[in-house]
């Protein structure tokens, strides 16, 4: 006569499992390929962040025409190949097309979550 399962325990779990294969130790990387555009937001402090987030939620672009002045005054982005003149430029190209297309709602979208990007990055600095 076999035990039976203690209260709390399913039946599939007090017998061992049957032709099922052993869990092997494989680890598996996953890495987040960013374009150009999102790899040239800048990390910056927490409160710079969050203002910028409030600024794109009410008006499309403007937090992230803020954030393209924070890589003036020496900002790290994920471009530390490229110059930084390069990535105010990409910063402020992102900011135009927020506000261009914020009139068909994807502009405001794309700012919202760029300014939500932003406070994540900032969270991690």
């Amino acid at each position: 006569m076999e035990p039976s399962p203690k209260d709390g325990e399913s039946a599939a779990a007090a017998e061992p499992s049957r032709g099922s294969a052993p869990s092997s130790g494989v680890v598996v990387q996953v890495r987040e390929k960013k374009g150009p555009l999102r790899a040239a937001i800048p990390y910056m402090p927490f409160p710079v962040a969050v203002i910028c987030l409030f600024l794109n939620t009410f008006v499309p672009g403007l937090g992230t025409f803020v954030s393209a002045f924070t890589v003036l005054c020496g900002a790290r982005t994920d471009l530390p190949d490229r110059h930084m003149c390069c990535v105010f430029w990409l910063n402020i190209a992102a900011a135009l097309i927020q506000i261009l297309t914020a009139i068909v709602m994807v502009g405001w979208i794309m700012s919202i979550f760029w300014g939500m990007d932003m406070v994540i990055l900032a969270s991690k600095y």
